[in-house]
């Protein structure tokens, strides 16, 4: 974690994001065996933390699950291999009961596998155990897909797992820091609103841009 900018935006695009947290996570020492991104906007700051830290490129998918009848709002996530966090307090809070998780807990599960399969070209997930493991997003706002996404990695065995993102507020970066061993944030704004607005540019990424950046040769989509 390193400075607060407050509302002015840090980053021109994703790929400037992923340039500086390349260089701050060689400033922290890091040392990995696999980067993974989390699609479809990690993938351009993943691509260039993976070609910077010299080793190879792949994603972890998680699905958020949204409250009943508010969809937007996030109750918790789960990663393609049903790797999940809940959001104890706010389910509390909704009443919402356990068939529903259950089962938006499955659906959602079964939607990361399905991306993550398209993403791979059917590929299977990389091998992770004992391995030294970077997690990279285009920033965090609840956190709730990188949990479930970092907890998957965990149980594939990593280990050592860091966080890497550009941007985060200091709540949710203090909540993710027990679900890895590491956080290299480079920007931690008291006042947030979203990832965004962080960014001159924040484009969305589309699936076929964010499938080119995992080619073994870097090149950019754009």
């Amino acid at each position: 974690m390193v400075t607060d900018s407050g509302s002015a935006p840090r980053f021109a695009d994703r790929h400037d994001a992923g340039q500086q947290l390349a260089a701050e996570l060689q400033d922290h020492g890091v040392i990995a065996d696999l980067v993974v991104a989390i699609p479809r906007g990690g993938l351009p700051l993943g691509r260039e933390v993976a070609d910077v830290l010299d080793c190879p490129l792949d994603v972890v998918v998680a699905s958020k699950i949204g409250a009943p009848g508010n969809p937007e709002l996030a109750i918790g996530a789960v990663a393609s291999n049903g790797s999940a966090w809940l959001a104890s307090d706010t389910i509390a809070r909704l009443g919402v009961d356990q068939e529903y998780i259950d089962r938006e807990r499955e659906q959602e599960a079964e939607v990361a596998r399905e991306k993550a399969e398209r993403y791979r070209n059917g590929g299977d997930l990389p091998e992770m155990e004992g391995k030294r493991v970077v997690v990279v997003d285009d920033g965090v706002a609840t956190g709730s897909t990188a949990k479930a996404a970092l907890r998957q990695v965990q149980a594939a065995g990593a280990e050592h797992v860091v966080l890497a993102v550009p941007v985060g507020p200091p709540d949710t970066i203090t909540e993710l820091d027990a679900e890895a061993d590491q956080i290299v944030c480079i920007d931690t704004p008291s006042s947030f609103g979203a990832v965004g607005r962080f960014y001159d540019r924040f484009d969305q990424v589309s699936d076929e841009e964010a499938i080119a950046y995992l080619s073994d040769d870097g090149e950019d989509p754009a």
